[in-house]
C-alpha cells in the first residue's frame, strides 16, 4: 500500500474518492502536519501505487477495511481520526461500522451514510437519477 504521510501527533487518515489518489489531500496533509497531526493518505486498493488484485472479488468493503486496519496497525496506533471523500467516505463509513474501536472521530465529505440494501443497485440508481454521463455510469 502506497501512503503519503507527514507530521507528528495523533493520526488523521485521509481516504480519497474515485477516481482519485492520495494527491487529492496534498494541501490538507501540509495543513494537518503544521497543526500537530500526523496526516496519512493512502492510495486505496487498486489505485495509484497500491497493489491492484485482478479479481473483482478482492475489492469488497471487507477487503478495503482490512487494508485500513492493517495500515492503522502498521502505524502503531490504536485509533485514528478519519476523513473521507466520495468513495473514500463510503469506505470510512464501513470502517466505522466494522471496527468502531479503531476510530476516534469521522468527518465525511459529499457522501452521507446509507445503510446496505441488497435490493438497491447503486449504478442503476445513479443512472436513473443523473444519466449516463454521471462519472460512475460513464466508466462502467
Amino acid at each position: 500500500m502506497h501512503i503519503a504521510e507527514k507530521g507528528e501527533g495523533p493520526v488523521v487518515l485521509l481516504l480519497h474518492g474515485f477516481p482519485e489518489l492520495w494527491y487529492s489531500w496534498r494541501h490538507q496533509i501540509v495543513s494537518l502536519a503544521s497543526s500537530g497531526y500526523k496526516a496519512v493518505a493512502p492510495d486505496l486498493r487498486g489505485f495509484g501505487d497500491t497493489d491492484a488484485p485482478t479479481s473483482f472479488h478482492s475489492y469488497s468493503s471487507l477487503h478495503i477495511v482490512g487494508d485500513l486496519i492493517a495500515l492503522i496497525d502498521l502505524l502503531g496506533v490504536h485509533q485514528v481520526f478519519v476523513v473521507g471523500h466520495d468513495w473514500g467516505a463510503y469506505m470510512a463509513w464501513q470502517l466505522c461500522l466494522f471496527r468502531p474501536d479503531r476510530v476516534k472521530a469521522l468527518v465525511n465529505l459529499s457522501v452521507h451514510f446509507f445503510p446496505r440494501n441488497p435490493a438497491f443497485k447503486p449504478i442503476e440508481g445513479f443512472r436513473a437519477a443523473f444519466g449516463d454521463d454521471f462519472y460512475m455510469c460513464r466508466i462502467q
